[in-house]
């Protein structure tokens, strides 16, 4: 199958990446982050997510952030939703995309958001019709796709279920997420392909973490299935939390560095992304996780 022409890639910084950080990061910070971020040509940047604080304090000043933020025309600023509340605090925040978020594993549910992966998609389904009611967008995200850090393997057949419920739900888009980063490319493709066969191709998005060094491979792979839609993080911002000390999120400046490489148009000028992926790291305190970006940043320094 031939590349897509152009592909999207929905920025997941300011809420994946920094979700897991464990010194708050000030909300000026976040908000300004999200400011860099939407000159640099992205179309999507995951701006926050509306869970409670006592589990994820880093989200706890989603409202003060979406006050705050400059909405962009073209622009869209999702928000993760767990359940009812959390839909009706995004909401009453000004959110116009949320998204849901459930498992291919049933031990990662369990640990995760404390039930079944029945029970989870009994608890989307009325989040996603009030959303749609409200004309809110909804996205669907699927963690554990390749792998668990609970029960080990996870059948590409478990997979597609889910997707198929989300989208059966109304989820526009199914974010397929590697979690814990243990794929492979032909893993990959064979994961993609069951999936397929439920959902729409056009409705299938990839995030991969890259624990094992392969989200930019699983990427390709994907590209060559026919995926055009791509999360990531700008300066590999997000460690995995299941493997500590291991990387998270793919950097975004790598993916962009990957298309602009294979003739692949992102709207995204990656100078502008590399200059966010220092300026962030180094209000973390930290050099940025981003090859592309150190690489480049080092270019530009001599």
């Amino acid at each position: 199958m031939a590349f897509p022409s152009s592909v999207k890639i929905v920025e997941v910084g300011p809420r994946d990446g920094l979700q897991n950080e464990k010194q708050p990061v000030p909300t000026a910070v976040k908000i300004e982050l999200i400011r860099r971020l939407a000159e640099t040509g992205l179309s999507a940047i995951e701006a926050t997510a509306f869970v409670s604080p006592k589990w994820v304090p880093q989200m706890a000043d989603n409202a003060e952030v979406m006050a705050q933020i400059e909405r962009r025309p073209g622009l869209s600023y999702p928000v993760l939703v767990p359940n009812e509340k959390g839909l009706e605090a995004a909401l009453a925040a000004g959110a116009r995309e949320v998204a849901v978020f459930g498992a291919a594993s049933e031990a990662f549910s369990r640990k995760n958001i404390n039930c079944s992966m029945a029970e989870s998609l009994d608890r989307f389904r009325p989040v996603a019709a009030a959303a749609q009611a409200a004309g809110v967008s909804v996205r669907g995200y699927v963690s554990c796709v390749l792998g668990c850090p609970y029960q080990g393997e996870v059948v590409p057949a478990a997979v597609a279920d889910m997707a198929w419920a989300l989208h059966e739900m109304g989820c526009y888009e199914i974010s397929l997420g590697d979690t814990i980063g243990i794929g492979t490319p032909e893993k990959t493709k064979a994961m993609i392909e069951a999936v397929a066969r439920r959902v729409p191709l056009a409705q299938i998005a990839g995030h991969y973490h890259d624990t094992y060094g392969m989200a930019v491979a699983n990427i390709y792979a994907s590209l060559q299935m026919g995926v055009g839609v791509f999360d990531a993080s700008v300066a590999g911002l997000g460690g995995c939390p299941y493997a500590p000390g291991a990387a998270g999120n793919v950097a975004t400046e790598d993916v962009v560095w990957l298309m602009r490489g294979l003739g692949i148009e992102t709207g995204i000028d990656l100078d502008s992304l590399v200059a966010v992926g220092a300026w962030i790291s180094a209000q973390l305190g930290r050099a940025s996780n981003s090859k592309a970006g150190l690489a480049l940043g080092r270019r530009c320094q001599k």
